[in-house]
């Protein structure tokens, strides 16, 4: 159990612009490493350069991938690497029943149905943006005969969804076309992170998300449902995912390594550039009191470079290169 208390923090009121509420939303699956860093720096420099708060949520609502300890684990990092964020860690795992309800409503307005498709049905169905297999709409308009649900789907509306990024730019996304109805409830009983996330981001009053842009084709699927909800669409900022040398995302998979305290002026450092935030090389040997300071006075969303990933080895300075590398994997040296 995450203590609230223990972890979090409060904002001065003097300081504060209730109309920007930012979120940080890690998944417990295992510790930080130098990706994860990146999107929290964004999202806090960004939150607290609009005199807005900053809320931590934990998403663990894919039960069977949350790691246990993972969210302690998070927290600490967090907090040694000096984050503070505004009041309680909302956890998803004990918000089951706002989905249950946010289901129910869409349910109620006909804008969900029972699917009885698996995995193994739509192999051959076409990919989505995301890499997911398109729906083709099979029990759209009701169930096979003899078969029963084991989901429930999203009915996407026709026409596009069109929003601008703070980073990425104009974005447009025909969800119906290119995605096809999503799942809200798998089979094996899990609320979907679609539904989960734009729940959590309404009851938060989330006005901006910060994040990777790993998640940019969920955002046409999420302002769908906000829509569908009747919830006010938030403002999105997408920024660039950190790779490793083969041009794979950094994660527990690809060997990320581990942040930890002893390196965390380091990777501050390499985070702010990694943003094109550009620090001084000689804030690499200040205190993280002094990195968190210039960080403050000179973060810019404009600098974030325009891409949707990039590379370690392509921010690295020589020096870092040739001492060792406090960020990716064990094959970046």
């Amino acid at each position: 159990m995450i203590a609230p208390s223990q972890f979090s923090r409060q904002t001065s009121a003097a300081r504060r612009n209730d109309c920007y509420v930012g979120r940080f939303a890690p998944s417990p699956t295992g510790p930080l490493h130098f990706g994860s860093l990146a999107a929290a720096v964004g999202s806090y420099l960004e939150a607290r350069a609009q005199g807005g708060q900053w809320l931590l949520r934990m998403e663990d609502v894919d039960a069977p991938r949350t790691v246990a300890g993972a969210a302690e684990e998070i927290l600490r990092q967090l907090e040694a690497f000096g984050f503070e964020w505004d009041g309680a860690v909302v956890t998803q795992s004990e918000r089951l029943d706002s989905y249950r309800a946010a289901l129910e409503k869409l349910r109620a307005a006909g804008l969900v149905f029972p699917c009885a498709c698996s995995r193994k049905e739509m192999a051959d169905s076409g990919l989505a943006r995301d890499g997911s297999r398109r729906y083709p709409g099979t029990c759209r308009s009701g169930l096979p005969p003899g078969r029963e649900a084991r989901a429930w789907r999203f009915h996407a509306p026709a026409g596009e969804f069109i929003w601008h990024d703070a980073v990425q730019g104009e974005q447009a996304e025909d969800v119906a076309r290119d995605v096809g109805d999503f799942v809200l409830l798998r089979a094996d009983g899990q609320f979907a992170y679609q539904l989960a996330v734009v729940v959590d981001d309404a009851a938060q009053g989330v006005t901006h998300v910060v994040r990777g842009a790993d998640l940019l084709d969920s955002t046409g699927r999420q302002i769908a449902l906000l829509q569908a909800l009747g919830e006010p669409v938030p403002h999105y900022a997408h920024l660039p995912v950190a790779t490793n040398a083969q041009g794979e995302k950094l994660s527990k998979q690809t060997l990320a390594k581990t942040l930890v305290p002893a390196e965390s002026v380091s990777c501050l450092w390499h985070a702010l550039h990694f943003l094109g935030q550009e620090p001084p090389a000689a804030l690499q040997v200040e205190t993280l009191a002094e990195i968190w300071q210039w960080a403050h006075e000179n973060w810019a969303i404009a600098r974030v470079p325009r891409q949707r990933a990039r590379a370690i080895l392509d921010i690295q300075p020589r020096h870092s290169r040739e001492s060792g590398n406090p960020l990716g994997g064990a094959d970046i040296t």
